[in-house]
């Protein structure tokens, strides 16, 4: 009995929060919340079920109440009740019995026992995301049948999988990104422990785990801290979304935002975050709270192995990925590169509507072959530089000195998928020989690649944008997703626009769903082995490479990209890694002198049948990709 007892703390994982219920070591949980505008709250605790609930007294400490209750436990269902008025979820709810609307549950998290404890992470250079939507990625849409798919992943050459959120969201079905309580895990998706078994059976793979979390707002349904807790909010601000999130002057809000982080980095051994949107987070502090959050998290959790940040941010702020003399991520490993997917989509599809207009030509006059060709040299297309779409506006800061593993790169994402009226993946909108050549650019150079659930085998299921909402807030959302798209052409006549899938309506859920029996098709498993060939190359050869790779030299004639990294640091024999590509529909003249000699130039990869002795001969056929080592 001791020696289980001592087993169990050993193997446990618990992140000790100042709010929520916490489970104490001698009997008892305490329950904590920051009310600063309620006068008087009390806990609706149910003890069993189907008996009345018990209301105790919560005791006042300024803005705070608190109450240790020495019958409560582990398993039993709570609320609170804000000024004799209306009953709320536990704002840091671990659990979640039915909805965000119902009961939060007492969790005990030292009572799942840990098997990873050997596992020691993973260098970023080593990561390849795969993005996955836990509710579409299989027919059960769980947990747990995601654990069983991590076999597949591994054998294709996932080193990272990354889960769009699982925050506890309104209704059955949705993205994740309108979550109201961060902390409690979707209930649909499964239970806390479904979710631990999930990352400790990625991890017994070699495999990293990261999570989506969304800091800039919270969801339209469900959240309540309006009525208690009106100091979470701003009117400085606005956000597409509703109400700003007020980060510089209260200690409480951002305590809240860098304990969920730690919470899912400590309690559930996640590997990383990938914070969304952060652009959408003001905060002009002293300290932003996003390199507040940063250091907390080196200096917490990432202490004791590597665990890796990464933002999405439209502003393309630089300042959040600087290295120190070491070439560490002072505050975030990487950004997702929304710049060089333009670039590629523009490429893969002709496509030049919306945004899209900045990557057919800029200011200076480059074009997509040119502005791909900054992209994969420099990090940022847009540095400083102004925005035809956003009427001239400067965006981005210099990334030029930053590596290239500062940047995640993509052909699709959930949102470049789901953002389209018809959830058109890449594959359904390009030629073959095209976007073969840009996914061979993509998964071998430098920066960090990353892979959209169903991309490896061109998956052709739609990803539609889908929630599930009350019956007031439905239509909106249906109606507000539909004029959306009223200022395309196509789209401008309203009966036209009715044919968009309405986000509320389950199939539109249930079609997002991908059908794994099309892998078994001869052009999908085309698809699938060219990823998993061009991943088997990046695991053995480019990512040992990567720490200290440096541009060396890089030209851009006509539609041909020329680009060659060195690395020569730990000791290693200097290596040289080299890119010719033709992004033309026509023959191409190329400049042979590029690479000098090719005796010693190995071919890593040539697309086509011919490539590489085409480009010897001083010419490039369309779309032709080869890469080179020496």
């Amino acid at each position: 009995m001791h020696t289980a007892e001592n087993k169990r703390k050993s193997s446990a994982r618990v992140h000790e929060m100042p709010y929520g219920a916490q489970v104490l070591a001698q009997g008892g949980v305490r329950f904590r919340l920051w009310a600063p505008t309620s006068k008087k709250v009390e806990l609706v605790l149910f003890p069993d079920a189907g008996k009345d609930p018990i209301l105790k007294a919560m005791d006042r400490q300024v803005e705070w109440f608190e109450l240790v209750d020495n019958d409560a436990q582990a398993g039993m269902e709570y609320k609170f009740k804000i000024d004799d008025g209306i009953e709320v979820p536990d704002p840091a709810s671990r659990c979640q019995s039915i909805d965000v609307h119902g009961c939060s549950r007492i969790i005990d998290p030292a009572k799942f026992i840990w098997t990873d404890g050997s596992w020691g992470g993973r260098p970023w250079v080593d990561t390849t995301f795969y993005e996955l939507h836990v509710g579409t990625f299989t027919p059960e849409g769980t947990f747990a049948a995601c654990a069983e798919q991590l076999d597949y992943l591994k054998e294709l050459g996932i080193t990272a999988v990354e889960l769009m959120p699982v925050a506890d969201f309104p209704g059955l079905r949705g993205w994740g990104y309108d979550g109201v309580l961060p902390f409690a895990p979707q209930c649909t998706y499964g239970t806390c422990d479904d979710l631990k078994r999930l990352i400790q059976s990625v991890h017994a793979r070699q495999m990293m785990i990261f999570l989506d979390v969304v800091y800039n707002h919270f969801g339209p349904e469900g959240n309540y801290l309006h009525v208690y807790a009106r100091k979470f909010f701003t009117d400085k601000q606005t956000t597409p979304w509703g109400a700003a999130i007020d980060f510089e002057e209260s200690k409480e809000v951002r305590d809240f935002f860098i304990h969920n982080a730690l919470y899912w980095l400590d309690e559930y051994n996640f590997d990383g975050l990938r914070l969304d949107a952060v652009h959408a987070i003001k905060d002009d502090s002293k300290i932003h709270f996003l390199k507040e959050l940063a250091q907390q998290v080196h200096e917490g959790p990432g202490k004791l192995r590597p665990r890796h940040l990464v933002l999405e941010n439209d502003d393309n702020a630089a300042r959040f990925l600087e290295r120190d003399d070491n070439g560490h991520a002072q505050y975030f490993a990487a950004q997702w590169n929304d710049d060089i997917h333009h670039a590629y989509h523009v490429l893969a599809s002709g496509e030049t509507a919306g945004y899209y207009a900045d990557y057919t030509g800029n200011e200076a006059g480059k074009n997509a072959v040119e502005l791909l060709h900054r992209a994969l040299i420099e990090g940022f297309i847009y540095q400083g530089d102004p925005s035809n779409y956003r009427d001239g506006q400067l965006r981005g800061q210099k990334s030029d000195h930053l590596p290239a593993h500062a940047f995640v790169s993509f052909l699709q994402n959930h949102d470049q998928i789901g953002n389209r009226a018809f959830g058109d993946r890449i594959a359904s909108i390009s030629e073959g020989q095209k976007l073969e050549a840009l996914v061979a650019i993509q998964l071998l150079a430098p920066s960090i690649p990353l892979i959209f659930m169903g991309e490896e085998w061109a998956a052709l299921t739609p990803f539609y944008y889908f929630c599930h909402l009350g019956a007031d807030l439905a239509p909106l959302v249906t109606e507000g997703r539909r004029n959306e798209f009223a200022k395309f052409p196509q789209f401008s006549n309203a009966k036209v626009r009715e044919a968009i899938p309405d986000p509320c309506q389950e199939r539109t859920f249930t079609d997002s769903k991908l059908i794994w029996s099309d892998l078994k098709n001869a052009a999908h498993q085309k698809w699938y082995q060219l990823y998993k060939h061009l991943l088997s190359l990046r695991n053995k050869t480019i990512v040992p490479l990567l720490p200290g790779i440096q541009l060396e030299k890089s030209q851009v004639e006509g539609s041909v990209i020329y680009v060659t990294w060195r690395h020569g640091g730990n000791g290693q024999d200097p290596t040289a890694l080299t890119l010719v590509a033709n992004l033309a529909n026509g023959t191409e003249e190329v400049d042979r002198s590029f690479i000098g000699s090719t005796e010693s130039a190995a071919v890593l990869f040539a697309s086509g049948a011919n490539g590489c002795q085409e480009y010897l001969s001083g010419k490039l056929s369309p779309w032709t990709v080869i890469w080179l080592t020496a």
